[in-house]
């Protein structure tokens, strides 16, 4: 699959509102001042175009991402992968270039224009000199405001969607990964694949992208994360040139919250293999929910910490059955679910699950122990400014803060709240984690003792 920061106070600088806080991370590549805090600062363009900002004056780069909340949600029954056929035409011709000469403009003056689309968004990214920023940000301006959808790109970037398809048709994990959707949101647009069919992509005119376009893109669900050498007051304007030219406000958006199913079991899809690969989830909470957090640190002792987890000592150093096995958590925009995937031997599988499921049964009676929960601390707490590291990873973390709908000072806050969960917290969100019965199995190969 190709994944929030907030107070403000007013400057009079051709109406712009700029806030700046210092962020205490020791990220050492981009972003930094001499005592290693990165700045965030809110910046609202004259038309009202919310962005944060990172500068980073001593290498000439920009980094831009920016994304527009609901994406492949969106997606017109039949018509599913609307959303991801237009995040691949975007940079395809836009405005009066042509897509060959749109794409020779990008190429030729080193410029990284990319589009995408999940389930709840269409994301951009833009890299450019600053010498070229110029260019860089009216092309990103064309593509979104004046894309052509020409014949020949529309046609072009569909047959390779389609085989896209087909490939995925092959593979043991998309096939896994569509079927548990399928399960988990059976009549919901969350339970649709994001690529679509074959039938619902090859049925997409380019009056379905032009409507899609019109009704996703628009300001009043836009959100901008940007790094580099650029200031407040330059940033401001060119959110105006890119971005003022959209529709204020876009299709309304259902956003009411769905239940991922609950109702657990195995489902088996045959496939000739020696190994059968297992995807499976069930519900879980939300970033909004107080758990979160907890789940979080407890999900890294869990499923989620490599070689520090208990699913991996058990299942692979212990029993050797499998050569990897992860879990984490996945919340959605209108939905939460706690997801795992395991491959091994179609004769060792049911073992497999069978200690993936004592294993949750485990931690969900007892939660973690007090030395688990320091060393789930004491990782994740280190790890987070490796978040950090380059303007294209900053960019992409400031973005994803505002999609998720936290706080500018989310930044300062997050290690603190890492370090304020208590056992009583993980005990807590441990029997908020779905039962072995809650949680559904995918299973695609030739599994054996298992129905």
């Amino acid at each position: 699959m190709k994944m929030s920061l907030k107070p403000f106070c007013v400057l009079t600088l051709v109406s712009l509102a700029v806030l700046v806080t210092p962020v205490a991370l020791s990220a050492q590549d981009a972003g930094q001042d001499a005592s290693g805090q990165i700045k965030v600062q809110r910046v609202i363009s004259p038309g009202g175009i919310e962005a944060w900002l990172v500068e980073e004056h001593s290498i000439p780069i920009i980094s831009f991402d920016f994304a527009f909340k609901g994406g492949a949600f969106l997606d017109r029954p039949g018509k599913e992968g609307t959303a991801n056929l237009i995040s691949a035409l975007l940079d395809e011709g836009a405005g009066a270039y042509d897509s060959q000469t749109f794409r020779s403009l990008i190429e030729e003056n080193s410029i990284s224009l990319s589009f995408g689309a999940s389930r709840d968004s269409l994301t951009g990214s833009l890299q450019t000199l600053t010498a070229n920023k110029e260019l860089a940000f009216d092309l990103t301006r064309l593509a979104l405001t004046q894309p052509r959808f020409d014949r020949e790109p529309v046609e072009r970037i569909r047959g390779q969607v389609l085989v896209g398809i087909k490939r995925s048709e092959m593979n043991p994990n998309s096939i896994a990964a569509k079927e548990l959707f399928n399960r988990l949101f059976p009549d919901d647009p969350y339970g649709r694949p994001t690529e679509g069919t074959a039938q619902s992509v090859a049925s997409i005119s380019a009056r379905d992208l032009k409507d899609f376009h019109s009704a996703a893109l628009s300001r009043d669900r836009l959100k901008v994360g940007v790094v580099g050498d650029i200031t407040a007051a330059e940033l401001g304007a060119l959110l105006d040139e890119v971005f003022g030219a959209l529709p204020a406000v876009g299709e309304p958006l259902n956003m009411g919250i769905v239940e991922a199913a609950s109702t657990g079991g195995n489902l088996v899809i045959d496939m000739k293999n020696p190994q059968s690969t297992v995807i499976f989830a069930g519900p879980s909470i939300g970033r909004e929910d107080p758990d979160f957090i907890p789940t979080y640190v407890l999900n890294y002792t869990l499923g989620g910490g490599g070689f520090s987890s208990r699913l991996l000592h058990e299942v692979r150093e212990k029993r050797g059955l499998t050569y990897s096995i992860y879990t984490y958590s996945l919340p959605f925009d209108r939905s939460a679910i706690w997801v795992g995937q395991v491959a091994s031997d179609n004769a060792k599988i049911a073992e497999t699950l069978q200690v993936v499921r004592d294993e949750i049964t485990k931690m969900r009676e007892a939660g973690l122990t007090a030395e688990e929960l320091e060393d789930a601390k004491r990782y994740l707490t280190g790890a987070f400014p490796l978040r950090f590291s380059s303007n294209t990873s900053i960019a992409n973390q400031l973005l994803g803060y505002q999609m998720s709908g936290y706080g500018i000072d989310y930044i300062n806050e997050r290690n603190d709240k890492i370090e304020a969960v208590t056992l009583e917290d993980v005990r807590r969100a441990a029997q908020r984690l779905p039962s072995p019965d809650e949680i559904t199995f995918v299973i695609v190969g030739e599994p054996e003792g298992i129905e």
